[in-house]
């Protein structure tokens, strides 16, 4: 079992971090093999609307997602973890998701199935204010994204109101959340 976990915070040891983590420690606890991305250390341009990926379902586009595209589709799960920045996922997280438009493009264009096999994935995000709608159009988002890529929406842990990094440590159950989060999606 091959967990994937996409850390798309900027913040290193922030609040959307340490809840990755630990949603990757409850993955690994087990028996999964882990690996963490840390979006913002890498090289990804936004989506121009090139339309190669029309043509043979890869983007022409030459950068660090180049060796992404296969872990989206190799891993047996996926975590997407994002903070809230406008009510909206990070800019960073967001360009990988836009450039996933290749991987549409090859299942919904090509008719090129995706891995199939009940590949899960979750969602979790952290927003400094408490309003009502904070996640919404983030949580569709991620859903649009793991229907591209032949994963199945299977759980998420939405944290209102934190926003000091590290903060997150004094939520009452949060980090324990998300270990059981990241446990829960590795079970059959």
């Amino acid at each position: 079992m091959r967990v994937l976990g996409i850390m798309g915070s900027p913040r290193m040891k922030g609040n959307t971090d340490l809840l990755l983590d630990a949603a990757l420690d409850g993955a690994r606890e087990q028996g999964a093999e882990v690996e963490k991305i840390l979006v913002d250390k890498l090289d990804i341009a936004p989506c121009r609307e090139y339309y190669g990926c029309e043509r043979d379902g890869n983007c022409v586009i030459r950068d660090d997602m180049d060796a992404i595209y296969p872990k989206l589709l190799e891993s047996d799960a996926v975590i997407v973890a994002s903070p809230m920045f406008f009510y909206g996922l990070s800019s960073q997280v967001k360009a990988l998701i836009d450039r996933s438009q290749a991987l549409w493009a090859r299942r919904y264009t090509l008719k090129q199935e995706p891995p199939d096999g009940g590949r899960k994935g979750a969602f979790i995000a952290v927003g400094a204010t408490k309003g009502r709608e904070l996640f919404t159009g983030s949580i569709l988002t991620v859903k649009y994204f793991f229907e591209a890529i032949g994963v199945d929406y299977a759980g998420e842990l939405l944290v209102r109101g934190v926003d000091k990094r590290g903060e997150i440590k004094q939520h009452p159950s949060a980090l324990t959340d998300a270990r059981e989060l990241g446990k829960r999606l590795v079970q059959k």
